[in-house]
C-alpha cells in the first residue's frame, strides 16, 4: 500500500486547537497561503516555520519531522 504523507502543520494546529484562519492572522498571511501549506502544495520558509513554532509554543522539530502513515498492519 502507498504511504500517505502526514502534514505536520495541519496536525499540530489541530492538536493545539488552532485554525488556519488564526495562523493566517498571526502571520499576516492569507488563508489561502496557510491552506496551501496544510495541503503540502508549497512549504513555508524555514524562518516562517520558526515563527510558527514560536506561536504554537513547540519545538520547530515538531514541524520538520517527517511522519509517514503506512496503511499496512505490519
Amino acid at each position: 500500500m502507498q504511504e500517505i504523507p502526514i502534514n505536520r502543520l495541519k496536525a499540530v494546529l489541530a492538536e493545539k486547537q488552532k485554525t488556519s484562519k488564526w495562523l493566517a492572522s498571526q502571520l499576516n498571511k492569507s488563508e489561502t497561503t496557510i491552506s496551501r501549506w496544510c495541503r503540502n502544495e508549497v512549504q513555508p520558509s524555514i524562518e516562517t516555520m520558526a515563527g510558527i513554532a514560536k506561536l504554537l509554543k513547540i519545538d520547530i522539530k515538531e514541524l520538520l519531522n517527517s511522519t509517514m502513515y503506512n496503511g499496512s498492519s505490519n
